[in-house]
């Protein structure tokens, strides 16, 4: 079976990190752009990060740059999404997206192939 499981999330104070992960499971992430998105109660779903399968290249949404970090270890099928100085307005379910060819879902648009079920983010103030 070819999923997605996110993990790592939880409630946390302001200014705190958290790092999430997303783990393969039945396909090999190498040849996979994964990208992180959530969606907060009441809100549309939007991009956080992304990182090509090709270079490891990034990108990320405005809100989150220079605070969360996203990465890839191959060896362990993982993708990884380091959150720090973490905000109330960074609640939201995060969820995230394989996708073989990448262009939309690295431009931060949507797309993917598969995508994991999600997991809670609460930031308390």
């Amino acid at each position: 079976q070819l999923q997605l499981v996110e993990s790592g999330g939880g409630l946390v104070q302001l200014g705190v990190s958290l790092r999430l992960s997303c783990a393969a499971s039945g396909f090999t992430l190498d040849y996979y752009a994964i990208g992180w998105f959530r969606q907060a109660p009441g809100k549309e779903r939007e991009g956080v990060a992304c990182i090509t399968s090709s270079d490891g290249s990034t990108n990320y949404a405005d809100y989150v740059k220079g605070r969360f970090t996203i990465s890839r270890d191959n060896d362990k099928n993982t993708v990884y999404l380091q959150m720090n100085s973490l905000k109330p307005e960074d609640t939201a379910i995060y969820y995230c997206a394989a996708d073989r060819h990448g262009a939309r879902l690295c431009a931060l648009r949507g797309g993917g192939d598969y995508w994991g079920q999600g997991t809670q983010v609460t930031v308390s103030s």
